[in-house]
């Protein structure tokens, strides 16, 4: 991308990952070198207990270091605050565990540049190639498709993905409200009430390639159930609203 091309911001939510943060930002970088994509990077730290900031602040990219835990969504809101105020017309979350390859960032941002869409979601399972998550995580996500379907009539096959990019529209929809929880499902609501265009492009994922899920196995039902109702929530809120058509 040349002169007048579109600023892209990369947010890389982090909370104890210094086991894959190094990785993942050197990788982004080394991506920047090698081809014509330009972006910028922004590490969120999220009050993280391990040497997460230590390392971050050592590394070629901007950081926000909050000063309390806000969990995925708040931390992301934060972002995406961040790339509205500063007028990047395109935000792409990439988690900072290591399970998104930057090779495969191009994919969620072309379609935003071509204008077909507003959201962009990487899906594992439109070609069922890479790191599947579990299967219990599977059904859930099975679960939350049929979900999705019921509340808003899209199928989205990996809602909970946190490989995404937003488009400048879509960007001042989430720097105003993001669920925080668990915002990846609960926010493809938000986004079909909004009338936003969410297209999923097939992406390849890794295992995590340090610390710990924020969702074990253990807790599968608890977080189905969670999920459930505050997709629900954002579905009553925003179905009292008169909500503008995009332009």
């Amino acid at each position: 991308m040349g002169i007048g091309a579109p600023r892209v911001l990369v947010v890389i939510p982090c909370f104890n990952e210094e086991e894959s943060i190094t990785s993942v930002i050197n990788e982004l970088n080394q991506l920047r070198t090698a081809s014509d994509l330009r972006f910028d990077l922004l590490v969120v730290n999220d009050c993280s207990t391990d040497r997460t900031l230590a390392i971050i602040q050592k590394l070629d990219c901007q950081y926000l270091n909050l000063p309390v835990n806000l969990g995925i969504g708040g931390a992301m809101q934060a972002g995406y605050k961040f790339a509205y105020r500063n007028e990047y017309d395109i935000a792409v979350q990439l988690d900072g565990d290591g399970q998104h390859p930057a090779d495969e960032l191009p994919k969620l941002i072309q379609p935003l540049l071509d204008d077909q869409a507003d959201v962009v979601i990487g899906s594992r399972f439109l070609t069922k190639t890479g790191f599947q998550s579990s299967a219990m995580r599977r059904v859930g996500i099975r679960y939350f498709r049929w979900l999705n379907q019921l509340l808003v009539g899209q199928v989205i096959h990996d809602s909970t993905s946190g490989f995404r990019a937003f488009n400048r529209r879509t960007l001042a929809v989430v720097a105003n409200y993001y669920p925080d929880e668990y915002p990846e499902p609960e926010a493809i609501v938000q986004f079909g009430l909004y009338r936003l265009r969410m297209l999923e492009v097939p992406v390849q994922m890794r295992e995590r390639q340090g610390g710990v899920s924020s969702i074990g196995s253990g807790q599968a039902i608890y977080y189905m159930l969670k999920v459930t109702l505050g997709a629900l929530f954002i579905y009553a809120r925003l179905r009292s609203k008169t909500i503008p058509k995009p332009a």
